[in-house]
């Protein structure tokens, strides 16, 4: 019983790190912005796509695949900021929001004209034997996925909390006509924003598709449980949208494996439901779940 637990909770803290990067995505461009990046979850298509293009079609080394990859999600982010968000600044949440979601159908198609329909996977990044935990069977992979998203949210953390671009950014989300009386660049910090949390989402894909081969078709349901998981933990809290995101891949992960594995993809709405009717701000307090500012 013990390594079946063992062997479940392993999984559903990989996944739900994937989880945790695109709800911690959600929060850069929700902190800038108060929009809600339904097209987030396309990031993380994008990540383990171009990454297979580059590596397994190109044949281009590994790490030369990986900064091409990311290069080229923080281009779409941009390219994305620029021609459908930066355009309509200042119209109505609801208007910037439906906006996410035809760039999302918009990239989705072209994914799919692109890679066609079949799931694309490619070598882990190292080679061997797994490891036994417990008794359970962990592919070294699965570290790797760990090890670069911990890496990643310590990272997101020294940038917010120790760098002036960083800071600048923090301010535009609490008060952006204060920032612009201080001389902070709104436009370029909503800029950089959307650049970041395209990335994180590349790295998302880059890191979890030598375990969970890539479609073209994830992307709303890794959206609807990255948004689960920011929701969870209290929209704009960072640290909040992360630990939503490990709980909610470890409760998949149980009922999967101990119910049934057709109610898997139903524990993020439930779950969201549920923090809306009862805990609306999450579990780390935030004040508002929609928070609507003009910017």
């Amino acid at each position: 019983m013990l390594t079946v637990l063992m062997q479940f909770l392993f999984s559903g803290i990989t996944v739900g790190a994937v989880y945790a990067l695109v709800g911690l995505g959600f929060n850069i461009i929700y902190n800038a912005t108060s929009i809600i990046n339904l097209a987030q979850g396309e990031f993380v298509v994008l990540g383990g796509l171009l990454m297979w293009f580059f590596t397994e079609s190109v044949k281009l080394p590994f790490f030369l695949s990986v900064i091409l990859t990311l290069l080229s999600a923080g281009l779409i982010g941009l390219l994305m900021e620029r021609l459908t968000i930066r355009p309509l600044r200042g119209a109505e949440l609801l208007v910037m929001i439906m906006i996410t979601v035809a760039v999302s159908i918009v990239l989705r198609g072209l994914i799919m004209f692109k890679f066609g329909k079949d799931p694309y996977g490619y070598e882990p990044f190292t080679s061997g034997e797994p490891l036994m935990i417990f008794g359970a069977v962990i592919q070294q992979q699965v570290l790797w996925v760990l090890g670069i998203t911990l890496s990643l949210i310590f990272l997101v953390y020294l940038f917010f909390n120790k760098t002036m671009l960083g800071k600048a950014m923090s301010a535009c989300a609490v008060n952006p006509l204060a920032a612009k009386l201080v001389g902070i660049n709104v436009s370029k910090m909503i800029m950089i924003s959307f650049v970041l949390s395209a990335i994180l989402g590349a790295v998302g894909g880059i890191a979890i598709t030598p375990i969970s081969l890539m479609e073209y078709d994830k992307g709303p349901a890794l959206a609807v449980k990255g948004f689960c998981a920011a929701i969870m933990g209290g929209l704009g809290q960072g640290m909040g949208a992360v630990v939503g995101g490990f709980i909610i891949g470890i409760l998949e992960s149980l009922t999967a494996g101990y119910i049934h594995s057709g109610f898997k993809d139903a524990v993020a709405l439930v779950i969201m439901l549920a923090i809306l009717v009862f805990k609306p701000s999450g579990i780390f307090g935030s004040k508002s779940v929609m928070q609507v500012r003009k910017f």
